[in-house]
């Protein structure tokens, strides 16, 4: 059964932007290193059709057992190399999960797989490299305090990758050459999102 409710830590608290970024009318959704499940479940309010694949299958069995309700499709595999159907999603959603993959790949199959009109909502992780980064970093850290005294930091069970390859000013730019028109944003508690609609043909 899940217990979803009351979990907190620096990925949940940006599934909100990703949420939002769903758009109107929205048929079909995947969830791209969908970890236990928690965003596909929350996709799934909204959206009919969620799809949710991970690579880890100890992941995959967590987030089977914890959606009683059923309704998503979790996949096992490698979402780089998996047979989807092209232009065959509404909206792709990805937390924390780019960074485990080559990233220029892995957001051009995002890019390729949405339909046109449909909607990629990113929200990664980067290294820090240039002062800016580390100032952002030390601006985090009182926030965070701040939320960890009113929440109880959860630790999510799939497996993890430290240090991200690719740095905030390199993740903007394979965003800006392989997606158009995206919105990179910096966000403060150690995050990065990119959200990108597909031109409509």
């Amino acid at each position: 059964m899940t217990t979803d409710h009351g979990r907190w830590n620096h990925n949940i608290h940006y599934h909100r932007l990703i949420l939002d970024s769903v758009p109107a009318g929205a048929r079909d959704a995947l969830d791209v290193g969908c970890g236990e499940g928690m965003l596909a479940r929350r996709l799934r309010r909204i959206v009919p059709n969620v799809v949710a694949i991970d690579l880890d299958q100890p992941s995959i069995d967590m987030a089977r057992e914890q959606s009683p309700a059923g309704g998503i499709d979790y996949r096992h595999g490698d979402f780089l190399s998996y047979p989807f159907t092209p232009g065959s999603f509404d909206v792709i959603a990805s937390v924390a999960a780019v960074h485990h993959m080559d990233a220029a790949a892995a957001l051009a199959r995002m890019r390729d797989l949405l339909r046109p009109g449909g909607t990629l909502a990113i929200v990664g992780l980067a290294r820090s490299r240039t002062p800016a980064d580390l100032a952002a970093d030390a601006a985090a850290v009182l926030p965070n305090r701040i939320y960890l005294l009113t929440r109880t930091q959860w630790e999510q069970p799939s497996p993890t990758a430290w240090p991200p390859p690719e740095t905030y000013a390199s993740m903007r730019r394979l965003a800006a050459r392989l997606l158009p028109g995206a919105r990179y944003r910096r966000h403060l508690l150690w995050r990065y999102s990119i959200t990108w609609t597909k031109p409509a043909r």
